[in-house]
């Protein structure tokens, strides 16, 4: 008999993609995908089940199904695929809180895998170099998505302490791009203008979605305890990373991001204002663990990944009435008027 998986946020590509991937593993015996809305698409042979993790319910299907492996990447990072930021922070923290009971309660219960992210080390001026597993942040993420992955991350430690025998494996994975997946970066990247923190130039590093794919898949089936950054080698300044793409950057004062930010998503794009130290410093994370402790290796770097990226973003992509509006939005924001 193989494993018997959950895996949470199969509605979104990244949970749906996987959850496939997984039940074509000859290691795996089944995978049950739970969210509360179906995936896109056709599942294949993973059997769906509308179940929102909030809900108690969901022990009932780990118990029912003898699950031994549970993947929770049910974790959303913009109030924009969760609702209202409340709704964010309800599915975030209090979702993984009952998952974590349920799984508590289940003896079948063998390994557990949540994937995390590289912003519960903030952005600072201070930061180091390269953030290791071990580090703390120099500034805490004090609002949005980073702060939920903060308080996610002690109750998994709590967790872990509480069901020793439940090999845990905590995955801080680096912004992911490519040609399909749809993040805050990915989105704030393919704007026809980008907007950045006048005299910083911040640090990327990237992770390519079929490398956070294949990360995920080892972690399940490896069984390896413990907290581990996924990112490619290298990276790249925003800036770079402008020209790459083709598109402009437009520098504003660090106080005005805020409302610039707000003006962007009136003309389409959806980078949420608590990223606004991210924009300013960037971050940098060691990956010696990945490879070393986890046996994880990247088959892209930040530079392949990029390029992947822009290969399925043209430069021309937007019309001319996005410009338009974006520019006005730009001109109302820092006060200047047309001549």
């Amino acid at each position: 008999m193989g494993r018997v998986v959950v895996v949470t946020g199969v509605s979104r590509d990244p949970g749906s993609r996987f959850a496939r991937l997984l039940a074509d593993d000859p290691e795996v015996d089944r995978v049950v995908g739970v969210d509360v809305v179906p995936p896109r698409g056709d599942p294949g042979p993973v059997r769906f089940v509308r179940v929102d993790i909030r809900n108690p319910v969901i022990a009932k299907v780990i118990e029912r199904e003898h699950v031994d492996t549970v993947v929770h990447l049910g974790l959303v990072a913009t109030p924009a695929e969760g609702g209202a930021r409340s709704s964010m922070k309800e599915l975030n923290v209090i979702g993984t809180m009952q998952l974590l009971a349920a799984c508590q309660n289940a003896p079948s219960v063998e390994r557990l895998v949540i994937r995390s992210s590289t912003a519960v080390y903030g952005a600072s001026s201070k930061d180091p170099a390269m953030f290791a597993e071990e580090m703390a942040a120099k500034r805490t993420p004090r609002s949005g998505f980073g702060k939920d992955a903060v308080e996610v991350e002690g109750y998994v430690r709590g967790f872990a302490r509480r069901r020793p025998d439940v090999t845990v494996t905590m995955l801080r994975t680096a912004s992911a791009v490519g040609p399909t997946v749809r993040t805050p970066l990915t989105e704030y990247l393919r704007l026809p203008v980008i907007v950045t923190v006048l005299g910083f130039d911040p640090r990327l590093q990237l992770l390519h979605e079929d490398d956070l794919l294949a990360a995920i898949r080892r972690a399940a089936l490896s069984g390896v305890h413990g907290t581990f950054n996924i990112a490619g080698d290298g990276i790249v300044m925003l800036s770079q990373a402008a020209r790459r793409l083709g598109r402009p950057t437009v520098p504003v004062p660090a106080p005005a991001l805020g409302a610039v930010t707000s003006a962007l998503r009136r003309v389409g794009g959806d980078f949420p204002t608590d990223q606004a130290a991210f924009l300013t410093y960037g971050r940098g994370v060691d990956t010696t663990r990945m490879r070393e402790v986890l046996g994880f290796e990247p088959e892209h770097t930040t530079a392949s990944a990029l390029a992947d990226f822009a290969d399925s973003t043209p430069a021309g992509v937007a019309s001319a009435d996005r410009v338009d509006a974006l520019g006005e939005a730009l001109l109302t924001v820092l006060g200047t008027r047309r001549g």
